[in-house]
């Protein structure tokens, strides 16, 4: 008979025993009855089923959630901001994570949602746009300070989009368009200032080296003449310096009338042109004095 009640004993427990397998980075839970009894680490196990049983699971890896959040700037501006939220649960706080919240991630997004609209209208969207790391460090330094009781530690939460209405994208991309624009017309307009003066400035720089060279010249001349006029007086008796001239005078006017003609142009000749000439420039040197 005690051999028979062994023998049932036995199969009784082998009947009620249920083995159970955690997977690495899970935790189980174990319940006798409805209560709290254990937390299983990653492998094998044997539970005493039905009073035991695994009620559930926990992932102590990282996890990832990402909330929309559609809020107003202080210019009046709708903007749709996209924060992902990482978080992990703490080992040693999965008793909390498991009992103290039946939806963290609706906890984390109420949480996120609250952050956001309190900060973003506050700021205008040009500074929204330029703010996205002070909108995620207020964001997790409100939820590291919440979620930590409850068995949760939040790693990061980034601000991966901020984006405003499709017409205020449009406005925004035609108003630095315009901007763009008007600063290449100021730039080429100040190309083209630059390039008339330096125009202008070459075109001086031209003439003024064109007039000392005709000066430069003209001084030639006179010296040749004057060297000339006196050679001549002094190897000619009875030359004077008004004949030479009047010589030096008739050679320079067939010397135009050469060049004239060369470009096929009519100039009426007179020989009394060049004691007009001679009298004329004779005046003028009189009244010069």
């Amino acid at each position: 008979w005690n051999i028979k009640l062994q023998k049932c004993t036995n199969l009784l427990f082998l009947n009620m025993c249920c083995i159970q397998c955690v997977r690495t980075q899970e935790i189980a839970v174990v319940e006798d009855l409805g209560q709290f009894k254990k937390l299983l680490p990653p492998g094998f196990h044997c539970i005493f089923w039905p009073i035991s049983s695994v009620v559930g699971s926990l992932s102590l890896r990282i996890q990832q959630l990402s909330v929309v959040c559609e809020t107003k700037t202080k210019d009046n501006v709708f903007v749709q901001v996209a924060v992902a939220v990482q978080y992990r649960v703490l080992l040693e706080s999965a008793y909390d994570a498991y009992y103290r919240l039946s939806d963290p991630s609706g906890q984390i997004r109420s949480y996120v949602f609250d952050v956001v609209r309190s900060t973003v209208p506050k700021m205008e969207l040009d500074e929204a746009f330029a703010s996205k790391q002070e909108i995620a460090d207020a964001t997790l330094h409100q939820l590291q300070d919440v979620m930590k009781d409850y068995g949760y530690e939040i790693i990061a939460t980034l601000v991966t989009d901020l984006a405003p209405d499709s017409k205020v994208k449009a406005s925004m991309n035609e108003i630095n368009a315009s901007r763009r624009l008007k600063e290449a017309a100021a730039h080429k307009a100040e190309a083209d200032k630059i390039r008339q003066v330096k125009a202008a400035e070459a075109e001086a720089e031209a003439r003024y080296l064109s007039g000392l060279g005709v000066a430069r010249q003209r001084k030639a001349i006179v010296q040749g003449l004057q060297s000339s006029v006196t050679e001549f007086s002094d190897e000619v008796e009875g030359a004077r310096p008004k004949d030479v001239m009047d010589i030096l005078l008739l050679s320079q006017y067939f010397d135009t009338l050469s060049v004239v003609g060369a470009n096929s142009l009519i100039l009426e000749h007179d020989p009394a042109t060049v004691a007009s000439l001679q009298h004329q420039v004779g005046n003028s040197f009189l009244k010069g004095k």
